[in-house]
């Protein structure tokens, strides 16, 4: 697998799992945040709970699609 789409994979899961807590994150909410996710949390791929807060304390410079997600989930 290219590292690409290894990244890729892990940040679906990192979004699924971060999401569990509330209820698993949907395929649109991974396509809303992947962007935002990469540009500002890429040290967190893989790691959940720090996803979530890197997320989370970067969302005023988040898109307004994932800012939606993250704020539904709490943060």
């Amino acid at each position: 697998m290219t590292r690409s789409l290894l990244i890729q994979l892990a940040l679906a899961a990192s979004l699924c799992s971060a999401a569990s807590a509330q209820s698993p994150a949907s395929r649109q909410d991974q396509i809303d945040c992947r962007p935002d996710a990469m540009k500002f949390c890429a040290s967190h791929v893989g790691k959940p709970d720090e996803m979530r807060s890197c997320l989370a304390q970067n969302k005023a410079k988040l898109s307004d699609a994932c800012r939606k997600v993250v704020e539904a989930r709490g943060g």
